[in-house]
This record gives structure tokens, sequence and C-alpha cells, in this order.
């Protein structure tokens, strides 16, 4: 066994096998045993503590404490969170959409929204429903290249994932950045109306001077099992709501359905986003009535 021990990030987990990039090289290893005891999975995006051994095998000795992470898709320590959405086949979902906002700013991650296909047309309402909450757009054809410059220009020194319902065209935004890569993609399901998954697993590529993540796509329903967040911490996830917060006439607002709520006020007055509100609403009814014991790890 080598006493070298190394620092290398995981950029891809299959089959109980974890593939570490450490000094320019990627490691294959498993996790040590008593990570399953102490309750831990490492995930892609973790940094991690390895040991290669001189038969080729490596072990993962320690998982490096996270900056954050979200559980769909697993990642940790992200810097950026790129939430596809194409402007038809599918058509864009806003409370999916809002759902993955929210829980990237409760966690410290820089979410944007990318809609895709936009050679099929420009989705003006929602493109300013997001600028009102301060969250950045970019429109993005894999057709005509267009917002090509614009996605590179993130990447330098960050850690991104790509998310989205499937069919939405991440790994066909992904082959149009960095055409080598050769990703395959799939349609739309005619039947179905939506697409076909082809990315299995979460895999980080070294590309642009970051990382960036395609991740698996997901149906409408499967975000019924994304992160939720406390009632208490829900308006600090959008970030429209905070210059409205505290005004409202009572204390325990919950910004819903109150007389003389600030935020429902600056909904009225089109300061904030009709769509974003009514997210916040669903979101809201969600977990208003579960209680600590219920929420075990779902809840943030």
């Amino acid at each position: 066994m080598s006493d070298i021990k190394l620092t290398g990030i995981i950029i891809r987990s299959i089959g109980g096998f974890y593939y570490v990039e450490a000094a320019d090289t990627v490691y294959e290893c498993k996790a040590r045993g008593n990570f399953r005891k102490k309750g831990i999975k490492p995930i892609v995006g973790d940094r991690v503590s390895i040991t290669p051994w001189d038969n080729g095998y490596c072990s993962i000795d320690e998982v490096c404490e996270r900056r954050n992470s979200i559980v769909r898709p697993a990642a940790a320590n992200l810097d950026t969170l790129i939430i596809v959405a194409s402007v038809r086949d599918p058509q864009p979902n806003t409370l999916i959409i809002d759902k993955m906002t929210a829980a990237a700013f409760i966690k410290g991650i820089e979410p944007v929204v990318l809609f895709s296909k936009t050679d099929l047309g420009v989705p003006e309402e929602l493109i300013r429903s997001y600028k009102l909450a301060g969250i950045k757009t970019v429109c993005f054809s894999s057709i005509d290249g267009s917002g090509k410059e614009e996605l590179l220009s993130l990447l330098p020194g960050k850690v991104i994932v790509l998310t989205g319902n499937s069919g939405v065209g991440k790994s066909s935004l992904l082959n149009t950045l960095f055409p080598h890569l050769g990703l395959e993609t799939g349609d739309i399901s005619k039947k179905l109306g939506r697409g076909r998954h082809t990315t299995r697993s979460v895999e980080l590529y070294k590309l642009g001077g970051g990382y960036i993540a395609d991740t698996p796509g997901f149906s409408t329903l499967d975000i019924e099992r994304y992160e939720m967040i406390e009632k208490e911490k829900l308006p600090e996830a959008f970030p429209e709501f905070n210059d409205y917060l505290g005004k409202c006439r009572f204390n325990s607002c919950s910004h819903t359905c109150e007389k003389g709520c600030a935020i429902i006020d600056a909904v009225e007055k089109g300061k904030i986003s009709q769509s974003r509100f009514e997210s916040y609403k669903i979101m809201y009814n969600e977990v208003k009535d579960l209680k600590k014991w219920q929420q075990k790890n779902d809840v943030l």
C-alpha cells in the first residue's frame, strides 16, 4: 500500500465506484466501509482525500466538508445551478423552475435560468419574470448557436451543474459548446410529450476553465421528490421579496392571502411576478402543515 495521499474531486460515480480527478490523473476508487457506518455517501463534486494502492486500486479516505449539496441531481460544492427549460417540446414548467431556484438560493448557489430552443421563439414574459426577481437568464439555441458566448463566460473557475426536464436539450447544449464531447442526445416522445432520458449519471467535465455537469433528465412527476423548504425560510428563497419583508401589517403574515401584506401589494403593482408568486403559494401550502418530526431530511 502506498503512503501517498492525494486530494481531488469526484467527477463521476457509478456502480459503487468513484472516479476522482487528482494531480492531473483520474483514479478509480472505492469508498472505505466506515463511511456507510457514519451515514456518509460521497457524491459528484465532493472534495476527497484518496490513497492510491500499489496494485492500482484506490480508496477514498475522507470526504471534505461540503460548502453545499443538492439532492436532485446529487452533487456537491456547486457555484452555479443552470436550470434548463425549453420554450416548447416540452413546454416550460414555472413551478419546477421556481422550486429549483429556491433551493439554490437557500444553499448559497447562484441559479441561472436558461431557455433552450429559442430558435422556435423567445419567451419574453418568462424572461421578464426572472429578471424582476434578479435571476440571470440566458437564451440559447443549439441550431444557430445563440447564447454560446454568454454561457462560456460563466465557466472559468466555477463548478456548474445543468439540470432540467428530459428533452430540454442539456446534452445538445454541451455538444454545441464542446463538440468533441459527442454526448448522446434524444428526441421527444410524441406519444408522451416528454424527452427520452439519454444521460444516465451525473458527470463533471473539466471544460472552459471550470467544471460543468450534464445530469439525467426527469419528468414533471419527479419534482414531487425535490427538496422542500421550511415555511419560515421560504420567503428568503425568493429574492424579489427582500425589499418587502418586515413591512406587512401582521408579523405572522404568510404572504399568501392576508390583508396588508406588502408582498401581495407588490405583486398587484407589478413589482413581483404573478407567476413567481403563484409558485411561492404552492410551495408554502406543501409545507405549511408539516411538523418537525415529519420533515426528516426532505425539508430544508
